[in-house]
């Protein structure tokens, strides 16, 4: 699509929001094109996409941020780092599948992926928000046991990520997959997008090793993924509140 299309589906995807009783006023055209790609730039899909999104956020996150009060149950098993950029310029969302446990409490789970969410993109910002920045997801399935198998969670990830953060997946590395978890994978899979899953890396060799290295930096890389950098907790690093 060539800039006076996207100008035209931008066009149309402002007026039909404004139909459904909703304003893109405060959000520029990165924002808006991300809704557009991510419903095939069918600006009528686009704006019922939007619209749901602000409804959404002014229910689930009506301060603009989850604060880390919210969510500490999620934060002090310490499964989740935020590690910094990567050579492309993308914060880098790093998960340790083994220190992770199914939910009892679901809405506090849907809280923390949020949290999460919001924070990695927040640490991106330079001054204000752009609208078209994009995060790395690493999920380290290593060790893990059949007590840390969570399919359910890793769909409500995915669902939240596809539903009301379009575009804002660069890439989501699987290192260390093991047997057992090729059919919860393959389960999870049926409830992905399919540009979400053409985002999904498995890291099977060493040849794709090398490639994860390169891809993410060893500079944020924690050692025992061949970096050079320390495990960050998301509690320490510290980011302006997301708007909107």
């Amino acid at each position: 699509m060539d800039k006076t299309q996207q100008e035209i589906a931008l066009t149309q995807l402002r007026k039909s929001v404004e139909k459904l009783g909703s304003s893109t006023e405060k959000y520029g055209d990165p924002t808006l094109v991300r809704f557009l790609i991510a419903r095939s730039m069918d600006p009528e899909k686009a704006a019922k996409m939007f619209a749901q999104w602000l409804k959404w956020r002014a229910a689930f996150v009506p301060n603009g941020s989850i604060p880390d009060s919210e969510v500490l149950d999620e934060l002090r098993l310490r499964k989740v780092f935020l590690q910094g950029f990567s050579r492309d310029g993308y914060p880098v969302l790093l998960v340790k599948a083994n220190k992770h446990f199914p939910s009892k409490d679901q809405l506090q789970f849907k809280k923390f992926v949020v949290h999460l969410l919001d924070k990695a993109i927040a640490s991106s910002f330079k001054g204000r928000e752009i609208g078209n920045e994009k995060l790395i997801a690493i999920l380290d399935l290593q060790q893990i046991a059949y007590k840390n198998i969570d399919a359910r969670g890793l769909i409500t990830g995915f669902q939240l990520l596809q539903a009301y953060y379009p575009e804002r997946l660069a890439k989501c590395f699987i290192l260390s997959m093991p047997w057992f978890f090729v059919s919860v994978w393959r389960m999870v899979s049926r409830f992905l997008e399919k540009a979400t899953l053409e985002k999904v890396a498995i890291v099977t060799n060493e040849e794709e090793r090398i490639f994860f290295v390169n891809e993410i930096g060893e500079e944020v890389l924690p050692e025992e993924y061949g970096g050079r950098a320390m495990l960050v907790d998301p509690q320490d690093v510290t980011v302006p509140p997301v708007e909107g």
